[in-house]
């Protein structure tokens, strides 16, 4: 575990193994713990780097909005530390988003993308208010909203068979600050349109999308990427595919980062 600062804001993060750089990027309610598995998995021939976004597990909160850039910005801020030129990024959900920040923002610096559960769409207006009902409910129930929102992301079959999992997933979320929630959800109602990024077809890019993900429609999620260059796997199940489909996402993620 190490740490950095960025703006006077501690960032940490674990880095392991010799190789070609990868950052792994957890989503909203996670935290860098949930890439163990695959940190063993890909630091045997890569340099596997896993980062805690502001406000979530190690990492401090700045501020009462966490915009994407912000945590571009932390997310580079590692990287000239540890003096990593080029990356392979994949981001989970909010993770995804925040890669395509940094992807924006550093075009030089990106290798490959991987978006897992996540999108280059905006919010539409219907998810802002959504995401402004969620700051509103988790301030009146804090326990209530993130066990809710943790068994919200599985395909509906899967709640009862990782039922065991998604306790340990809520153990890990409830440890989330509530201004880190806040100001995560603030940021990602905010957060702008990239689906230009994957028609530039600047660098590889990997789509992984459930079939059934209660948070992103996949008939929708499909659309951004036609006339691109992206790959697009899909899985049967939710929006948890490392946990859902973790042997079969195991496998594809090694033969797209070799």
């Amino acid at each position: 575990m190490k740490n950095i600062l960025y703006k006077n804001t501690k960032i940490s993060f674990t880095d392991s193994g010799k190789g070609n750089a990868i950052v792994l990027l957890h989503g909203f309610l996670e935290n860098k713990k949930m890439w163990k598995e695959y940190v063993e998995l890909f630091s045997e021939k890569n340099r596997v780097i896993t980062i805690d976004l502001l406000g979530h597990g190690e990492s401090d909160s700045l501020g009462y909005v966490h915009e994407m850039e912000e945590n571009a910005n932390a997310v580079n801020e590692v990287l000239e530390h540890l003096n990593i030129e080029k990356v392979t990024i994949l981001g989970h959900s909010m993770g995804g988003y925040v890669s395509l920040a940094f992807a924006e923002l550093f075009p030089d610096k990106i290798k490959k993308l991987v978006l897992l559960n996540s999108t280059s769409k905006e919010d539409s207006a219907e998810k802002k208010l959504n995401r402004t009902r969620a700051i509103k409910a988790v301030k009146q129930n804090y326990v209530g909203f993130v066990s809710l929102a943790i068994a919200n992301l599985f395909s509906e079959n899967n709640r009862i068979r990782l039922a065991n999992k998604i306790e340990k997933v809520k153990e890990e979320a409830l440890k989330t600050p509530l201004q880190g929630i806040v100001a995560s959800l603030e940021g990602m109602k905010i957060r702008k349109d990239r689906e230009w990024l994957l028609h530039e077809n600047r660098f590889p890019v990997l789509l992984i999308l459930g079939k059934k993900d209660p948070v992103l429609n996949y008939e929708d999620s499909l659309a951004q990427i036609e006339d691109t260059t992206a790959e697009l796997v899909s899985f049967e199940d939710g929006h948890m595919s490392h946990i859902e489909n973790k042997e079969e996402l195991k496998i594809v993620l090694t033969d797209f980062f070799s």
